[in-house]
């Protein structure tokens, strides 16, 4: 990068010096992440030296051995476990305000409420203390706490702490927002998911948990309903004593653009869609090649988070992500957890079903989890046998249905979905109750035509343009 640019080190750091908001540790991360990006470290890849993981790094899920149907077992494994999951955002691209886990999933339930549920069963089953941490952000920290409450009389021990708060950077300038009077959330951002490692260290929870005898963290998204403890996982990591392992799936059209396992001069390796070369990225996305990505759950060892955070060493790719707010082109430098896996030793991916990919991110997947697709048992969220495809339907609603509110308002009851291939809806339209659709579907009411479905209607493989198609 430009000498101009390291020349605005000094500035931006005395200009964080005077930012009181700041921790000691926030301070020196984020100078430390703002003059990695300025030196421009990118790690630069070889395309060439790109090779396929063998089984024995990404290791296929069905290779791993069974946990006894011995309960001390799995009591012995559970005792060594803490599970956590990232917190840190906000429902609003569904239309939420607060936490994303706050959200209704099922049956009056929340993601928050599920988890905790799966956890409770857990303990009561083992007679274990399967803690659970929440990584929240300063945008879902206080209300977080709030909510929590409600579960002060549950078996499980939940704890929170909150990733780190980074100022913004005014692009043109190179300063913190906030000294320039942006003193308001907007002048602050959290640093992604790659912070959870020194976030843990920081918030004196990983000690903790280590003097309790705690060996491994479970680390996933709070929205991934698939992302639920896996005895056979933890078991394999714990005798063949690999510090770092990512849950990887195999890829389908609709995941093109997420990170992929390579091994790269010896070790595993995520790589980005960000990293790759432009006249590579049709390649990155083809599922010839790159056959898995990265679901974002993670195991990892806590002695191994550690040790590197005390080194300084898990310097992950950084993320540039600039946005405009307020009509202020700003910058914010992120990282992400599962780039961490080439500092630790003995990492390795692991094949997963499918099925512990479940995020909802959008009221499509809600559509998804909530309809007879899916049952709900113990807080698991378990596809329906009856569906034979193992893929899930390609379902895509137009802007009227974004909002979970108007979501929820256009559907009397949530349409059986067990034959549906794909579904594509778009104006102003609404569901009675009992709705079957089956095979390919297409809903489009034209431009200020309001199109009803009626109750028990059952369309099979279907275009429909207007009240005449039902």
């Amino acid at each position: 990068m430009a000498a101009a640019a390291i020349e605005k080190l000094p500035q931006l750091k005395s200009a964080t010096d005077g930012l009181k908001e700041m921790s000691d540790n926030e301070r020196s991360g984020f100078i430390n992440l703002v003059s990695r990006y300025l030196s421009g470290e990118a790690q630069h890849i070889e395309w060439s030296k790109i090779q396929t993981p063998t089984d024995e790094i990404v290791v296929p899920y069905d290779k791993m051995a069974n946990v006894s149907e011995d309960a001390s077992e799995t009591k012995y494994l559970l005792d060594k476990l803490v599970v956590l999951k990232l917190n840190g955002g906000l429902g609003t691209t569904m239309g939420c305000t607060g936490p994303k886990s706050v959200i209704e999933v099922r049956d009056g339930l929340t993601f928050l409420d599920l988890i905790v549920i799966q956890i409770e069963n857990l303990n009561n089953k083992y007679g274990c203390k399967v803690p659970l941490v929440l990584m929240n952000s300063f945008n879902t920290h206080d209300d977080t706490q709030k909510i929590v409450e409600k579960y002060t009389n549950s078996n499980v021990d939940i704890h929170t702490f909150n990733q780190s708060k980074y100022p913004r950077v005014v692009a043109d300038e190179f300063v913190p927002w906030p000294s320039k009077g942006k003193t308001d959330k907007d002048g602050w951002y959290p640093p992604g998911h790659g912070d959870v490692f020194p976030s843990l260290m920081n918030s004196g929870k990983l000690d903790a948990f280590i003097s309790q005898g705690k060996e491994y963290v479970f680390v996933a998204n709070s929205d991934n309903l698939g992302a639920v403890v896996d005895l056979k996982i933890l078991k394999h990591l714990i005798q063949n004593k690999n510090e770092y392992c990512m849950e990887v799936t195999p890829k389908t059209l609709a995941d093109v653009k997420g990170g992929t396992l390579i091994s790269y001069e010896g070790k595993v390796q995520l790589l980005e869609i960000a990293q790759v070369p432009d006249e590579h990225v049709n390649e990155f996305k083809s599922i010839e090649k790159f056959k898995i990505f990265n679901t974002n759950n993670l195991w990892v060892n806590l002695k191994a988070i550690k040790k590197l955070v005390e080194a300084d060493a898990l310097k992950m790719e950084i993320i540039p992500n600039p946005k405009e707010v307020d009509g202020v082109k700003v910058l914010q430098l992120e990282t992400a957890a599962g780039a961490a896996i080439r500092f630790f030793e003995n990492a390795i991916g692991v094949n997963v079903p499918r099925s512990r990919f479940l995020p909802v991110k959008a009221t499509s997947d809600l559509l998804l989890v909530q309809s007879d697709l899916y049952t709900l048992v113990d807080g698991f969220v378990t596809r329906n046998k009856a569906r034979t495809n193992p893929t899930n339907p390609a379902i895509e609603l137009g802007p009227e249905f974004k909002k979970v509110a108007s979501f929820l308002g256009r559907f009397k009851s949530i349409p059986s979905i067990v034959e549906l291939d794909s579904l594509k809806v778009s104006g102003d339209v609404w569901f009675g109750s009992g709705v079957v659709l089956k095979g390919k579907v297409s809903v489009k009411a034209n431009s200020g035509t309001k199109l009803e479905i009626p109750d028990n209607a059952v369309i099979k493989a279907k275009d429909i343009n207007g009240p005449e198609d039902l």
